[in-house]
C-alpha cells in the first residue's frame, strides 16, 4: 500500500515509528508537510501539489494535523478524499479502519 502521512515534522519519534512499522509490513509511507501542499480544486481534475510537483496517487492518508494548521490541514485532507484516497480518519469524526 502507498500511504501519505500529513505531518509537519518527519523527525518526531511517533512519525518515525509509524513510517518504520509501515515499511516493515511492506508498505510505502511518505511523510508530507501539510504546509508545503497546494491544491487544484477544479472538479474535473482534483490534484495536490507538494514542493511544486504533482503528488502521485496514494491508497491511503494518515492525517497528523496539529492545532496550528487545522483549517488548512483539513482542506488538504478533504482534497485527498475528493481524489479517492482512503483517510484513516474522516473529517468530522472517527471511524474504524477497514481490515
Amino acid at each position: 500500500m502507498k500511504i501519505a502521512m500529513m505531518a509537519r515534522n518527519p523527525d518526531l519519534y511517533s512519525h518515525r515509528r509509524l513510517k518504520e512499522a509501515a515499511e516493515q509490513r511492506g508498505h510505502q509511507l511518505d511523510i508530507i508537510n501539510t504546509l508545503r501542499c497546494y491544491m487544484n480544486i477544479a472538479s474535473r481534475r482534483p490534484a495536490i501539489y507538494y514542493n511544486g510537483e504533482k503528488l502521485q496517487p496514494y491508497d491511503a492518508v494518515i492525517p497528523r494535523i496539529g492545532a496550528s494548521v487545522t483549517f488548512y490541514g483539513l482542506a488538504v485532507l478533504r482534497q485527498f478524499e475528493v481524489m479517492g484516497v482512503l483517510p484513516f480518519e474522516r473529517i468530522g469524526g472517527h471511524r474504524p479502519v477497514p481490515g
